[in-house]
């Protein structure tokens, strides 16, 4: 079965919006606070283990690393949902968007990647400036045991939502979800681009995700809806 939305109809909504800046109370990452999370992270894996991320969104179509192994893995005890909001990069304070995370409860389905050992600390360093992109952060690093569809246990670095951030959206209902998708752009490009390839890379690796299945038939259709005049009427950008 293929995907409804499609690259033509997340073309309608893709926009650049101008980059709102830091959320007030927040700042971007600063090096001193990376080093921090990366000596941190590293003390707690464990002994003479390869470091494995788990990928679930974003992470798999771009890791900003290169992986020297990937396999399709499990997580138990979390789930994939869009569950953050959004107020730069995929969204704006006006019209804000949502990305992915991993909540508490269910399992997920996605890909761990293998870091080869000479380029660990490149690549985690790469990795935390990009998914910790603001200070204080709603998808912190934390370690998961991942079981691959070889059968082989793993423990493996992955972000999760902090549900007493400000950003943390909770669980809101798929509609909600589809129009906030369909609409929402910032100065990273649009939610609906990021929908389309996340799913697209699932689909790409035999992963079915029922919830985000039914999300991008809902966001094309909807997509479909939109007077031609959305982007000016809604953004103030011109087509």
């Amino acid at each position: 079965m293929r995907m409804t939305l499609t690259p033509e109809l997340v073309a309608r909504v893709e926009r650049l919006e101008a980059d709102p800046g830091d959320a007030f109370g927040s700042a971007d990452l600063s090096e001193a606070s990376c080093e921090v999370w990366c000596r941190r992270l590293l003390s707690e894996r464990p002994a003479d283990q390869p470091l494995w991320v788990f990928a679930y969104g974003s992470l798999i179509w771009n890791p900003v690393f290169a992986p020297a192994e990937e396999a399709a893995a499990i997580v138990h005890g979390w789930y994939r949902a869009f569950s953050l909001r959004l107020t730069r990069w995929r969204g704006t304070p006006e019209r804000p968007g949502l990305m992915l995370a991993l909540d508490r409860g269910g399992s997920c389905r996605g890909v761990a990647y293998r870091i080869a050992e000479p380029d660990v600390q490149e690549a985690l360093r790469a990795l935390l400036l990009r998914e910790l992109s603001e200070d204080p952060c709603a998808n912190l690093p934390r370690w998961v045991q991942v079981r691959t569809a070889a059968g082989e246990k793993l423990s493996a670095l992955t972000f999760a939502v902090d549900r007493k951030a400000d950003d943390y959206a909770g669980r809101l209902d798929e509609e909600t979800i589809a129009t906030t998708l369909a609409t929402a752009a910032g100065h990273w490009g649009s939610c609906a681009d990021y929908l389309y390839r996340t799913v697209q890379q699932l689909e790409s690796r035999g992963i079915r995700d029922r919830r985000l299945w039914r999300l991008q038939d809902r966001v094309a259709e909807i997509i479909r809806e939109l007077p031609s005049d959305f982007l000016v009427a809604q953004s103030g950008v011109s087509q």
